[in-house]
């Protein structure tokens, strides 16, 4: 069941992106199209990104083209957190401790890897490599940004992401901002592991 709460978080970050003017906002996504593109790629969206994209549709640049992009460029973007894991398994000698012992070989790594990340939640593009953890009566995510092995919070909620990348009053007391931290399973070690090593 949709959260109200979630939905009014995600209706209000749509609206305070469409009053900061830095994005062509279009019609949002109907039901149907959001039951459609859940179902085609596999995942629900989280229930302020749902409200988000329903409220309006933010194209253009680096915003992912929900209503008629490219299929196989949406499932990239879709994909590209876990290969981003990848290639910090092949690369960096990142290894989740939940997953054993690292094999010595670094194909099999790679592979024990790969079997391992199929269970973890999945991430949802927002804007460029900023994303959301899907998961239907699921809300108040922080914001992620992903580049390779680097992984930060770049907004402690969809609201406060909006004003990190598009700017405008932050409207919320200094004192009264949360903390910031990966609420999703496995994506919150990993947090935890980026930040350690960079």
């Amino acid at each position: 069941m949709i959260n109200p709460f979630g939905v009014s978080l995600g209706a209000k970050a749509a609206r305070l992106l469409a009053r900061l003017g830095r994005a062509e906002i279009r019609p949002g996504l109907t039901e149907q199209e959001l039951t459609g593109i859940e179902a085609r790629f596999g995942f629900a969206f989280a229930d302020d990104h749902r409200a988000f994209l329903a409220v309006g549709l933010p194209t253009g640049g680096a915003w992912p083209d929900w209503r008629h992009g490219n299929a196989a460029q949406l499932r990239s973007w879709l994909d590209r957190p876990v290969e981003d894991v990848i290639f910090a398994v092949a690369e960096a000698d990142f290894w989740h401790p939940s997953w054993g012992t690292r094999p010595a070989r670094q194909t099999d790594a790679v592979a024990g890897a790969r079997a391992h990340l199929a269970s973890v939640p999945q991430l949802v593009p927002v804007y460029s490599h900023r994303y959301l953890p899907a998961g239907q009566a699921t809300f108040a995510h922080p914001v992620l940004s992903i580049r390779g092995a680097d992984i930060i919070p770049y907004g402690y909620d969809l609201i406060d992401y909006v004003h990190q990348e598009f700017g405008g009053p932050q409207g919320r007391a200094d004192e009264e901002r949360h903390v910031v931290a990966a609420t999703a399973a496995f994506w919150s070690d990993f947090l935890s592991w980026s930040n350690r090593e960079g």
